[in-house]
C-alpha cells in the first residue's frame, strides 16, 4: 500500500519520543528546542543518495541505519553527545512496507544512541535521504580537526577497509546486499558497509585526552590528511600497525586488504592524534569500552602523509573527482 504524504508523516512521528527539550516536534512549521544550560550546538548534515552511497537493492532496514549512523559519526568524531535530527525523504513511491521498515532501522539506532526525531520533509522523487543532527557539548571541549600538534600519536578504532572490501565484493557479483550471506566473515563485510557503528561513546570519552580527532568516511589517508592540512602538519603512517579484519584478511589478503585500510571509505571508525602521554588512558579507554584502538603513526612537522605505500595511489573517495 502506498501511503499519502501526511499519513507517511504521522506514521514516522508514531516512532518518536516524548522528551522534556523538545518542547514542539513533528507536526508544526518547526521545531522548538531547550538546550541545555551553558553548552554549544554542534549541528551537521549528511545526504546518501541511492546507487551512491548503497546499492539501489539495499534493504529499507539497512537504509535507515545508515542514513542516521552517518551523522552519529560526525557528532561522535567531534566529542558531542547527540540530541536531536531531522529527516527529509525523497521517495519515488511511498511503500507502507518500506517506510516501516527503514524507520524500524533509522530508530533502533536512534533509540540506541538518545537522538531525537523532531522534524523534517518528505517529497516524490528519486530515492535520497538527508539528515541533519545536532549535539551538544561544553564550550572550548569540541574535538576539531586543527588541533593536532607535532610528536602527537595518530589513532583509530575499530577496524578499517572492511566496508571497501564488501563494496568491491558486491561490485564484483560476490556479494549480495539484501541477505545475511552463508559465510559468517562474509556477511561481518556486509555490515560493516550496510549498518556502520558510530563510536559516540569512544568520542564522547576522548573529550580531553585527545588533541584532534576526524572521522573516516572517505578513507584514512584522506581523512587524516584533513587533520594534516587544518592542523598545518604531516603524518608517518605504519601500515604494518593498520587494524585489518580476518574477515579482510581471508577475503582479499594482507596487502589489499592494507590498501583498502589506507584509502577505503564508508568504516564510519575515528581516527585521532593524542600526546604520547596520554597512551596508557586510550588503552585503559579501549579495555573499558571494548573497542580496539590501535597507534598507527606520528605526527611530524612539514605536510603530506608518508604511508610506504604507492604515493601516487587516490587518497580516497571524492564527489565529483570524475568531472
Amino acid at each position: 500500500m502506498s501511503l499519502a504524504e501526511f499519513s507517511l508523516i504521522e506514521r514516522i512521528r508514531t516512532r518518536t519520543h516524548a522528551r522534556a527539550d523538545v518542547l514542539l516536534g513533528i507536526g508544526d512549521d518547526a521545531a522548538l528546542l531547550q538546550p541545555r544550560a551553558g553548552e554549544q550546538l554542534v549541528v551537521t548534515a549528511d545526504t546518501l543518495n541511492s546507487g551512491v552511497h548503497f546499492p539501489a537493492e539495499t534493504p529499507p532496514y539497512d537504509i535507515g541505519w545508515k542514513t542516521l549512523a552517518v551523522n552519529l559519526s560526525d557528532l561522535a568524531s567531534m566529542g558531542a553527545r547527540p540530541a536531536w535530527c531531522t529527516l527529509a525523504l525523497s521517495l519515488p513511491d511511498a511503500q507502507t512496507d518500506w517506510i516501516d521498515a527503514f524507520a524500524d532501522g533509522f530508530f533502533a539506532l536512534a533509540d540506541e544512541y538518545g537522538i531525537v526525531l523532531v522534524g523534517g520533509d518528505t517529497t516524490r522523487g528519486p530515492l535520497s535521504l538527508s539528515v541533519t543532527a545536532i549535539g551538544q557539548i561544553v564550550p572550548g571541549t569540541a574535538l576539531r580537526r586543527d588541533a593536532a600538534r607535532g610528536g602527537d600519536d595518530v589513532w583509530v578504532s575499530g577496524t578499517l577497509g572492511d566496508a571497501a572490501i564488501a563494496l568491491r565484493a558486491w561490485q564484483g557479483g560476490t556479494l549480495d546486499v539484501r541477505s545475511v550471506a552463508d559465510d559468517a566473515q562474509v556477511d561481518d563485510l556486509r555490515l560493516r558497509l550496510a549498518r556502520p557503528t558510530p563510536r559516540v561513546a569512544l568520542g564522547r570519552a576522548l573529550v580531553g585526552v585527545a588533541h584532534a580527532a576526524v572521522d573516516v568516511s572517505d578513507g584514512l589517508l584522506a581523512d587524516l590528511g584533513h587533520i594534516c592540512d587544518r592542523s598545518g602538519v604531516g603524518a608517518r603512517i605504519d601500515p604494518e600497525r593498520l587494524p585489518v579484519s580476518a574477515a579482510a584478511r581471508a577475503r582479499v589478503g594482507i596487502t589489499q586488504a592494507r590498501e583498502a585500510a589506507l584509502r577505503g571509505g564508508d568504516d564510519y571508525e575515528l581516527c585521532f592524534t593524542a600526546a604520547p602521554s596520554q597512551r596508557s588512558a586510550i588503552e585503559a579507554l579501549s579495555a573499558r569500552l571494548s573497542l580496539p584502538l590501535t597507534r598507527i603513526g606520528t605526527i611530524i612537522t612539514g605536510g603530506g602523509i608518508a604511508h610506504g605505500s604507492d604515493d601516487d595511489g587516490p587518497r580516497g573517495y571524492e564527489h565529483f573527482n570524475e568531472l
